[in-house]
């Protein structure tokens, strides 16, 4: 018998790309404590290589089709995994996406039209996802999405995205109370930058990078194993009591005031 946090836990991981996924990362921490996982995935092309990751690390895993702007697909999908599962215990969402010209520019720029679909797809989506996984969490169960520190603060050229994330984390608290009478947990990891597919999106990447590393608490960039093992502590039962909290995973970066790099103490 498997032993771990997750030991016979079963759960949905959205939102993996490529092995730089922190989605990726979450699934790979979760495994490690014992639990099974399903996963979506978008299109052909996403489809071969999320199903050559899954089948090398967690063979057998189901792996099905969803495109969370889809309310139908969302059914279908879950509607798919009741064939395979009869319940679930938690949901990781690790899903977002704003136009690569949104992040390059100010923000006032933003068109009506991306400003929709990056909310659509960064923020709704937790919600209708929410909405056909809470039926099957029959003993109960935990949602945790991922979300980043510009939804709190200005971030240069994070623009949409951040209030995406916003939304995203007041989406969150607000399924909290919603779901908690049916002891179902909801909360945010808010993890710092890490290189992934997404984040290539977002011009000045590497100075976000080289900023956290210089002016973090611990002096370095946060990792996917970093978020994963936070996000194991959230699913598990060592978190029974927390739920609607955004939990902070950026070597502390988020409690430091903003000053220049050259003025940051320098590593001991």
């Amino acid at each position: 018998m498997s032993q771990g946090l997750l030991a016979g836990k079963r759960g949905v991981v959205f939102g993996v790309a490529n092995d730089k996924s922190i989605a990726w990362g979450c699934a790979q921490a979760c495994a490690a404590q014992g639990a099974s996982m399903a996963f979506n995935y978008l299109g052909d092309a996403l489809e071969k290589r999320v199903r050559k990751l899954v089948d090398e690390f967690l063979p057998g895993s189901p792996i099905l089709n969803c495109n969370v702007q889809k309310d139908d697909e969302i059914s279908q999908f879950f509607a798919d995994l009741r064939k395979e599962w009869d319940s679930i215990d938690f949901l990781i969402h690790s899903v977002a996406f704003a136009d690569r010209e949104d992040l390059k520019d100010q923000y006032i720029t933003t068109p009506r039209a991306n400003f929709a679909l990056a909310l659509d797809i960064s923020a709704y989506s937790l919600v209708a996802l929410a909405r056909e996984a809470a039926p099957m969490m029959t003993n109960g169960g935990s949602i945790v999405a991922m979300t980043y520190y510009g939804s709190e603060k200005v971030v240069p050229r994070y623009n949409v995205m951040g209030v995406a994330k916003a939304a995203l984390e007041c989406s969150a608290r607000y399924l909290a109370t919603d779901l908690g009478p049916k002891n179902i947990r909801v909360n945010c990891i808010s993890a710092g930058p890490i290189r992934t597919l997404s984040a290539s999106a977002i011009a000045g990447m590497r100075s976000m990078l080289t900023v956290a590393e210089k002016v973090a608490p611990l002096r370095r960039n946060v990792t996917q194993d970093d978020v994963g093992r936070s996000t194991v502590y959230l699913l598990s039962d060592l978190s029974s009591a927390v739920t609607g909290e955004v939990i902070h995973v950026d070597s502390g970066y988020h409690t430091v005031g903003l000053f220049g790099i050259d003025s940051a103490p320098a590593s001991e």
